[in-house]
């Protein structure tokens, strides 16, 4: 009896000791990608992940992807943007292509955000389920892939900006797509072509909430009405985290169609919060909009002045990005 007594004792001992040690563990020692805990996001390495990136139109150029992703991987950026179609507005992008540009940002160094642009300002929850569905479609493509791979559902869907329509929405996506199995961290963009960040504060708990992993990261479109000033900027950041929830800059320019953006203080605020911003966008503005172009060449060797100010800046890429540990 006394011998096993002490056997008894010894083997709580050793029980206390490894629960001391399990418990101390980073949380992502189980994780199998990234995952979004309060306010932050994580890695698959346990260690918070600090986006840093550009986008690219890949739908509309597709046949310059490769040598844009070189690129952008060039300029620091731990991050690229692929817009991608779902098939209803414009030329779709099947499995074997997201393969590809997945194999692209893999061979870059590039965590890849993927997002469908078909449903972009529209209200309809038919653009947004469609969305959906593309993604269920790629699961096998996608499967594997979460500690490299997020999905921002789709790009600016709710045009409108009100906070209910916006978040009934997605609380119908957001089931639907982890029952068919996904796993990845979601993004989803604010109502109002993503410049009303006021829907996230509104109901973004509700949202979150209706992920049954709990790993929804939010995204703010700053251009003139959401970041056109200091003060903008600063509250709308503000607002979302205070709401105890993840935020991104998920597209910023140096203005826009109706006016000015103060992109450093953007980057500069961004920084200080530890979140994650994607510029708009590598090339291919067009005429209208070509201000937003970061580089005159798909290669980079003549960045635009905007270019110069997200790569070079004093919290520009090659200040404050990092390569993602899962490529080191």
């Amino acid at each position: 009896m006394r011998n096993f007594k002490r056997c008894f004792i010894s083997t709580l001992a050793v029980l206390f000791i490894f629960g001391a040690f399990s418990s101390a563990l980073p949380k992502a020692e189980a994780a199998t990608g990234f995952y979004v805990s309060g306010t932050t996001l994580y890695d698959s390495t346990g260690k918070p992940f600090k986006i840093r990136g550009v986008t690219h139109a890949h739908s509309w150029y597709k046949e310059d992807s490769a040598e844009a992703m070189k690129a952008i991987a060039k300029t620091g950026a731990n991050t690229v943007r692929i817009v991608l179609s779902d098939g209803t507005k414009y030329t779709k992008d099947d499995a074997a292509a997201v393969k590809h540009l997945l194999d692209l940002a893999e061979q870059n160094k590039l965590i890849a955000i993927l997002e469908v642009h078909d449903a972009t300002g529209s209200d309809e929850y038919s653009a947004l389920d469609s969305a959906v569905n593309y993604w269920i479609e790629l699961k096998d493509v996608l499967a594997g892939k979460e500690d490299r791979v997020l999905i921002n559902i789709a790009n600016e869907w709710y045009g409108t900006w009100d906070s209910t329509g916006w978040a009934e929405g997605y609380k119908k996506a957001i089931p639907k797509l982890r029952e068919a199995g996904m796993n990845h961290t979601l993004i989803i963009d604010s109502a109002g072509w993503g410049q009303y960040p006021q829907s996230i504060v509104d109901k973004g708990k509700e949202v979150f909430q209706s992920d049954p992993n709990k790993n929804t990261l939010f995204s703010i479109h700053m251009y003139e009405y959401a970041g056109g000033t200091a003060e903008q900027v600063k509250s709308n950041i503000d607002g979302v985290m205070n709401q105890g929830l993840a935020v991104i800059v998920g597209e910023f320019g140096n203005k826009h169609t109706d006016g000015d953006v103060d992109e450093v203080t953007i980057m500069k605020y961004s920084e200080k919060k530890q979140i994650g911003w994607i510029a708009w966008s590598w090339k291919g503005n067009g005429e209208e909009w070509a201000y937003l172009d970061l580089s005159k060449d798909w290669s980079g060797n003549s960045l635009t002045k905007w270019g110069t100010t997200v790569v070079h800046g004093t919290y520009g890429l090659q200040m404050t990005s990092t390569t993602a540990p899962v490529f080191k």
